[in-house]
């Protein structure tokens, strides 16, 4: 009983760790998504996703184009945290 519980305990702290290692590359993915999202919807107009966010019409934030800019910014912490990982390995 005791081998299967150990067994156990090291497939959780192993799909713990994948966990962890998913969410880290979903963050990462997060910041490039929204940037291409916010280069398309300049280059191409937003068309109707812009129609149903322009209700509040006298507000610089009207538009997909800023919200993607934001949402790009807001998901930026995972490459700042990465880039300082990096730099704090590059000085050891």
């Amino acid at each position: 009983m005791t081998a299967s519980a150990s067994a156990a305990a090291s497939v959780n702290r192993d799909s713990v760790a994948a966990a962890r290692h998913l969410a880290r590359w979903l963050g990462l993915a997060a910041t490039p998504t929204f940037a291409i999202m916010a280069l398309l919807t300049a280059a191409l107009g937003g068309g109707a996703a812009d129609m149903l966010c322009s209700a509040g019409q006298g507000s610089v934030l009207v538009g997909m184009l800023p919200m993607y800019l934001l949402m790009s910014a807001f998901h930026s912490a995972a490459w700042l945290r990465l880039i300082a990982e990096r730099r704090r390995g590059g000085e050891r």
